[in-house]
């Protein structure tokens, strides 16, 4: 007989029971996350009720966190990490890569809320559950304060994270680690704040080390390959040619990397004349050893922008294929006109001979002006338009083209040509609406002119948290931006891009708006730049978010009070700043000027009544109200002319009482033209079309293809 065995049917209805919840659990979290896909996305631009809402009641899980991560975003931006620990409990469940994004915040609120033994347990649940994703380069960094094994794992598994980054600026005390920590951050983030200090340091010789002292050859191209990319030669050289008592070890210029020949060489270029020439032998030879690397190319064209006899000679010294490069090509044809600065009395037929065989290179684009402006200043009008015309606008990029279609459509003007001039003038608003060359189209068709005070101010500027797709390409990037995590965007595109600087517009501009996402208008504002000068013209479609991201909304409440304390419209308060500061309250000037308007201290002083400490200067609010009254009172010396008010902010009013003519009411955009110092032509240029540029934002179109 079979031994007795207890009854069966109920186990199996269990288990049953069990295969169908989970089935049936798995089928509604798919469910949810397809009915999310088919709902409209959250965004920052969704009403908090609405998030709140969603994160209580929906019944779809993905979306309560989504809802939650954009909620705590809030809390943390109203530093409230109560509310921020609230709303990210029991969020950090299952695979998804935003589970690895909630631990992380779940560690920062605790230790914010002082509870350092949760946060560690939180950082010790990120490392394990996701250790290759970039949030675990936080984890690694924390846990690391008490482990520097972990340190050197976060070092070797995430070297170009900003976590990694950190870690290398506080490596030491020792000399070893310490000019290991230097290294690292020559290699993958030489910009990283403290790091130039770093590289520096780890250049001497440290009398705690046995003999040989310091950084090796190899080590110290290294380091000043990092500090000439920096701009900091003199540093660089004396990191090559160091210790006294070792002569063997010294290494010359050319044992640089080529980027960083070439980057010791640019600020030579702009000395004196010894320095001058060491910059031309340097990027010769740079050429001659390598003629075929992308480092040869980009000396050739450094060379190319050069006048004189030198570098006449340096230029004969090249290999074949570059003496008929077109940098070089358009060089001498620019030296056959007389120089970039002449009078339009040299032969332009050379000049037109490179712009038709080398259309699309950024040299002949270059040539093409120098040539233009030339014939424009002097009255050429047939002369101009024949250069104007030797390249289609619509193969040069879009600030050019804006640029070429004014003065064509100016030159035909004086040429008779009045309808032909208002058909040009109207595809340049339409496709380029903003900025310099918008505004002089506006203006010479009747359709507009640049605010004069803050009366035109009514209308509600485009706001902070204005949010728009990142629309890179990639989901998760994508997402992560979706949901308001920046830090966490850019943190995961650099570490993906492991410091390989964007080269190309789309990559620019994708770049360029992660940095200003976490704050860095600094350099995001220079890629964009870049990116508006190296677009092609099959990427026009990319122009509204382009536009949009050059001129951002910042400081709005600052400059709305200080336009009507002045009576100055917002937008040229905005479109000054941008150009002198990037919206960069700490940054300094090469001179000593300081804060979002650039003062320099002398004249902050005389605007104040008193001395203002530097920590005053870059008081944003401070900085504002003290530089629209200096403007103001610019613009009342020379009767509310925006032209020469900007032109005296940049230049000095004393150098611009010189610079004063019948021409500016005649003909505004040849006196600007005619400005000595190109420095301060670019600069009149620039500010009044930023502040153009933020007046459309209000009241005009957007650029289109």
């Amino acid at each position: 007989m079979l031994p007795d065995c207890p009854d069966q049917k109920p186990l199996t209805r269990l288990s049953l029971l069990l295969a169908v919840s989970c089935l049936g659990t798995g089928i509604a979290l798919l469910g949810g996350r397809a009915l999310l896909a088919s709902r409209p996305p959250l965004t920052p631009a969704t009403p908090t009720p609405t998030l709140e809402r969603l994160r209580r009641w929906s019944p779809d899980p993905w979306q309560r966190r989504e809802a939650s991560l954009l909620l705590e975003r809030q809390a943390e931006a109203a530093a409230d990490p109560k509310r921020q620990a609230q709303l990210l409990a029991g969020q950090g469940w299952g695979p998804d890569p935003l589970a690895a994004v909630v631990l992380k915040h779940q560690a920062l609120t605790a230790e914010a809320l002082n509870q350092p033994a949760r946060a560690n347990s939180l950082w010790r649940q990120l490392l394990q559950r996701f250790p290759a994703d970039a949030a675990s380069a936080d984890a690694l960094y924390a846990l690391g304060r008490q482990n520097l094994r972990l340190r050197q794992q976060l070092l070797q598994r995430f070297p170009a994270h900003p976590a990694a980054l950190a870690a290398a600026v506080e490596a030491g005390p020792g000399p070893g680690a310490a000019r290991a920590g230097a290294l690292h951050l020559a290699r993958w983030g030489a910009r990283w704040p403290g790091a130039q200090a770093k590289i520096e340091t780890s250049c001497k010789p440290d009398a705690r080390e046995p003999s040989p002292r310091g950084a090796s050859p190899s080590q110290r191209r290294q380091l000043a390959t990092a500090l000439a990319e920096l701009g900091d030669p003199q540093a660089a050289l004396a990191c090559l040619d160091k210790d006294a008592n070792l002569p063997s070890r010294g290494l010359s210029p050319s044992d640089l990397s080529p980027s960083g020949q070439i980057a010791l060489a640019r600020p030579w270029l702009q000395g004196d004349g010894a320095d001058q020439q060491r910059a031309l032998t340097l990027l010769v030879a740079l050429v001659r050893q390598s003629p075929d690397s992308p480092a040869a190319e980009e000396a050739v064209r450094l060379l190319s922008q050069q006048e004189g006899a030198a570098s006449d000679r340096a230029l004969r010294q090249l290999p074949a294929r570059w003496r008929a490069s077109a940098p070089v090509a358009a060089h001498q044809a620019l030296a056959a006109a007389g120089g970039s600065e002449a009078k339009a009395s040299g032969d332009s037929r050379p000049g037109l001979q490179v712009l038709r065989r080398w259309p699309d290179d950024p040299a002949s684009w270059d040539l093409q002006w120098d040539l233009s402006r030339r014939q424009l200043l002097t009255g050429q009008w047939n002369a101009a338009q024949t250069l104007l015309q030797a390249i289609p606008a619509e193969r040069l990029p879009p600030p050019l083209a804006a640029r070429q279609r004014f003065w064509l459509g100016y030159t035909q003007r004086q040429l008779g040509q009045h309808s032909a001039a208002t058909a040009i003038w109207q595809e340049l608003r339409r496709r380029n609406p903003g900025g310099y060359y918008g505004w002089r189209a506006a203006l010479r068709l009747g359709e507009g002119d640049l605010q004069r005070d803050a009366s035109g101010d009514r209308a509600t500027p485009r706001q902070e948290n204005n949010w728009q797709p990142l629309a890179s390409g990639e989901t998760g990037l994508d997402r992560l931006w979706r949901l308001d995590q920046r830090t966490e965007a850019w943190e995961s595109w650099r570490q993906r891009r492991a410091n390989v600087p964007p080269s190309e517009s789309p990559e620019l501009l994708l770049e360029g708006r992660l940095r200003q996402g976490v704050g860095d208008d600094w350099t995001g504002l220079a890629q964009l730049e870049k990116a508006a000068l190296r677009l092609k013209p099959a990427q026009c479609q990319l122009l509204p978010q382009l536009e949009r991201s050059l001129h951002p909304p910042r400081f709005l409440d600052l400059f709305r009070s200080a336009g009507r304390a002045q009576n100055l419209p917002m937008a040229l308060l905005q479109g000054l700043a941008q150009q002198e500061s990037r919206f960069t309250p700490a940054v300094r000037s090469s001179v000593g000027a300081i804060g979002l308007m650039q003062l320099m201290p002398a004249t902050a002083a005389e605007l104040a009544g008193k001395l203002l400490s530097p920590a005053e200067l870059e008081d944003p609010a401070r900085n504002v109200e003290l530089g629209s009254r200096y403007l103001s009172g610019l613009l009342r010396q020379w009767q509310g002319e925006p032209m020469l008010a900007v032109a005296s902010y940049n230049a000095g009013p004393g150098a611009v009482q010189g610079w004063r003519a019948d021409q500016l009411q005649r003909a505004p955009e040849l006196w600007v033209e005619a400005i000595p110092y190109p420095e301060t032509r670019l600069y009149v240029k620039k500010v009044l079309g930023n502040a153009w540029s933020y007046q459309q934002q209000q009241q005009g179109p957007e650029p289109r293809c």
